[in-house]
């Protein structure tokens, strides 16, 4: 399987404290129009309560969307450190592959604009009431609170 990847990389700062990276499966870069098994590219965002930067963009090759399991596998290794894919539609194993990985699947009703579910996404970061990003944000706070008491602790060597 051939695949193409671009991965932006940005100065190192001082991150916001939330951050949510959130995939969309898209041919064009603006919609949500692909079936999660046979999707051709996605697009990755860094999403925090005031914005949304593109982190990367795969592209994979055109594939059958029946009996090939493997394809599953890429797509997920790719987007792994993912909260959430936003999909067209998507099968039982491409669900259960995923949230393995730690990866919650959105499935949109119809072709929805990339732009206005970063701002979705955004502004339930702010406000809470959404399962899956309530979730995510805790499981981050949890991470970063264990990090912290061990920075407090100190290295003895």
């Amino acid at each position: 399987m051939s695949s193409r990847r671009l991965q932006l990389v940005w100065s190192i700062k001082q991150a916001p404290q939330a951050v949510l990276r959130v995939a969309f499966a898209s041919t064009d870069r603006t919609r949500v129009n692909q079936h999660f098994g046979a999707a051709e590219g996605f697009a990755v965002y860094d999403v925090t309560p005031d914005k949304a930067t593109l982190v990367g963009v795969a592209e994979f090759a055109e594939e059958a969307m029946d009996g090939n399991e493997d394809k599953l596998l890429a797509k997920v290794g790719y987007l792994s450190g993912c909260a959430a894919v936003y999909v067209m539609a998507i099968g039982a194993s491409a669900i259960k592959k995923l949230l393995a990985a730690g990866i919650q699947p959105i499935r949109v009703g119809d072709v929805d604009a990339i732009d206005d579910l970063l701002v979705e996404i955004s502004g339930a970061m702010r406000d809470g009431g959404v399962p899956w990003i309530d979730r995510a944000l805790a499981a981050q706070r949890k991470d970063d609170d264990r990090f912290s008491a061990m920075e407090d602790e100190g290295w003895q060597g």
